[in-house]
């Protein structure tokens, strides 16, 4: 046999006598390379699902009305502070002494002289202190409406010093009008014939701590609403 003639390959399949050949493996399938609007979605879907959300809102629409009752709360506070602190320099600073007198007697009257007014001076004062504390807690309050337990310690607070304000400002009252109008029955003449400017200034510090009170009561039932409404 030449050399230049081809060879002939036979196929052997390696199967039972009867049975037809074997079927072909199918052809491995390369991996097509994916589209370009896939690989460019690829990215911005990555961004989207890394993107990270903020946990927590600091303020939420259902806390629209707390926020505002707790701004009024803030402001009442702040207006509160004026009548309370005039009324604690106008009687601390009440006093007057008649230019005429002898050598013994030199008739005089101070703010000290009277327990009430003493009363109302001193709980002016700490009023007017216990306002500016608060002012922090309230400030705190605008920023969380939803915290219930500050509402509450200011509830407490305010009407503590409510009853503080309204027990001195009612007996300053009664020393007030017996300083104009006096009593006839027991002899006691009106002094404020004689010390107009220590009237004028006991009766004005009177109006201021009312004034207060009314605030309060303000502040009182606002914070109460509040409450109730949480």
């Amino acid at each position: 046999m030449s050399t230049s003639e081809a060879a002939t390959v036979l196929p052997i399949y390696d199967v039972a006598p009867g049975q037809g050949a074997p079927s072909k493996a199918p052809a491995a399938v390369a991996p097509s390379a994916p589209p370009a609007d896939a690989a460019a979605a690829a990215p911005a879907a990555a961004t989207k699902t890394t993107a990270r959300k903020f946990p927590m809102r600091l303020f939420h629409r259902s806390d629209r009305g707390s926020r505002c009752m707790a701004f009024l709360d803030f402001l009442l506070r702040i207006a509160a502070f004026g009548p309370v602190l005039a009324a604690a320099i106008a009687t601390g600073t009440s006093g007057e002494t008649l230019s005429v007198f002898t050598e013994f007697y030199q008739f005089r009257a101070l703010f000290d002289d009277f327990p009430a007014f003493l009363f109302l001076m001193v709980t002016s004062a700490v009023a007017a202190g216990y306002l500016v504390l608060s002012l922090s807690f309230s400030a705190v309050i605008v920023l969380r409406p939803q915290t219930t337990i500050l509402r509450f310690l200011l509830l407490v607070s305010d009407t503590i010093v409510l009853a503080l304000l309204t027990a001195a400002a009612a007996a300053a009252t009664a020393i007030v009008a017996l300083a104009h109008n006096g009593n006839e029955r027991a002899n006691w003449v009106p002094i404020c014939m004689q010390f107009h400017g220590f009237c004028k200034r006991t009766s004005g510090a009177v109006v201021a701590s009312f004034l207060s009170v009314f605030i309060f009561v303000l502040l009182v039932v606002l914070a109460a609403f509040s409450i109730r409404k949480r």
